[in-house]
């Protein structure tokens, strides 16, 4: 292993260095709901370090409510379980005919915590069993419920409907109180069509800006956003390990996204972007919307897309048709991929709520925040672990990124 960098003698040293290459990250108003998710999903990376090292376990931090400690405890743990079992190789399939002419080996099916990386070490996939504990997912079936107007209003069945939207995807709830449909939250971003994909405008008023989401332009915006904010932060938290680059970036482009609003007046934006904290820009919230086979075009390929699932279903089953992997899909689960990169679907019976936590590139572009690269896996653990391979002799000949 003479190829290691010296600098990645251990997980926390990689995470260390990763982050020395980066700009000094700006101070967080410790007024701003990001303040406090920045001070967990801290806490949550120390915990995961001492559990992948056997070391004991740090306090938490004061100013934590009990219920997002153990909300936090419990991530952490299932996170390093996770990351103990990491799975190599992938088909870079192009959809349905390269599949046809490149098929998986054989298809596998994940039912406990796992990461999947390919021959270059790129991490492709964090699947987390459990990864929300009861009291987060009580919190986005209570948040879910509230949205019911705005998720009605969602649906159409005109033919020329994006398909994320039309009501032949939907399925009737099994409980009054639920309402399908699926709806973007967003503080801050460009309305679709009017990406900003270089830096903003010397002048403000040339060319598009960004805008508060249309679900958000109501008198119960802020009440939203407020009952989001547990699931937003353990969201967060787990991108912390996930993609440390990708997390710094993250808090980068909201402060300076926060600031801008603020000189621009823009009160409304900047008083949601205060309350909102999730490092993710969006999230969509879906409820009884089947998924057909699809890839997400906008999002980043070093993107982590996090998919947070609960309800009342059984025996789903998501399929990642590219990689050769289905993924045991029970309430309570939190999965990890690049949209771009993942074709995925699933069908399932019963009532589902996913919250997509996910970005754009428009919003970094924006507000000068640089792209960082693919997370790797950190190459001296692949002693430590066990490492399960699979589909190897077909990734390497046509599974480069």
């Amino acid at each position: 292993m003479s190829h290691i960098p010296p600098e990645w003698c251990s997980y926390a040293s990689h995470m260390a260095f990763l982050r020395n290459g980066m700009n000094h990250m700006p101070m967080i108003p410790e007024d701003w709901a990001l303040h406090a998710t920045n001070l967990a999903s801290e806490w949550v990376e120390q915990q995961f370090l001492a559990h992948i090292a056997s070391r004991p376990l740090v306090p938490p931090p004061p100013g934590l409510d009990a219920h997002t400690i153990l909300s936090c405890d419990q991530l952490a743990l299932f996170m390093a379980n996770a990351y103990q079992h990491p799975k190599s190789g992938m088909n870079d399939a192009q959809e349905e005919a390269l599949l046809a002419k490149f098929p998986p080996t054989e298809i596998i099916t994940l039912d406990h915590p796992s990461m999947v990386i390919d021959s270059g070490y790129r991490i492709i996939l964090w699947y987390i069993l459990d990864g929300l504990s009861p009291w987060v997912q009580n919190n986005m079936y209570m948040a879910t419920i509230a949205m019911g107007d705005l998720l009605k209003k969602s649906i159409t069945n005109r033919k020329s409907s994006n398909w994320r939207v039309h009501g032949s995807d939907f399925q009737p709830a099994e409980v009054p109180e639920l309402t399908p449909g699926c709806i973007n939250i967003a503080p801050c971003w460009f309305q679709q069509g009017h990406e900003c994909y270089g830096p903003p405008p010397k002048n403000p008023g040339d060319g598009f800006r960004p805008k508060v989401s249309a679900t958000m332009k109501g008198d119960r915006s802020l009440s939203i956003i407020m009952t989001m904010q547990q699931p937003a932060l353990i969201a967060s938290a787990a991108l912390r390990i996930m993609h440390p680059q990708l997390y710094l970036a993250s808090i980068r482009t909201h402060i300076k996204l926060s600031h801008w609003s603020a000189e621009q007046e823009l009160h409304d934006m900047h008083n949601l972007l205060k309350h909102w904290a999730s490092i993710y820009t969006r999230v969509a919230i879906m409820c009884n919307r089947q998924s057909p086979y699809h890839r997400d075009q906008k999002c980043p390929p070093e993107a982590f897309d996090i998919l947070t699932c609960i309800r009342s279903y059984c025996h789903a089953v998501m399929q990642l048709t590219n990689l050769g992997i289905d993924l045991v899909y029970n309430p309570g689960i939190m999965v990890s991929y690049s949209g771009l990169l993942v074709r995925h679907g699933i069908h399932v019976d019963g009532d589902l709520i996913v919250w997509v936590w996910f970005l754009r590139d428009s919003m970094p572009n924006y507000a000068g925040t640089p792209r960082p690269d693919y997370a790797r896996y950190n190459l001296v653990d692949l002693d430590a672990y066990k490492l399960a391979k699979y589909n190897q002799a077909d990734f390497v000949v046509y599974g480069t990124l």
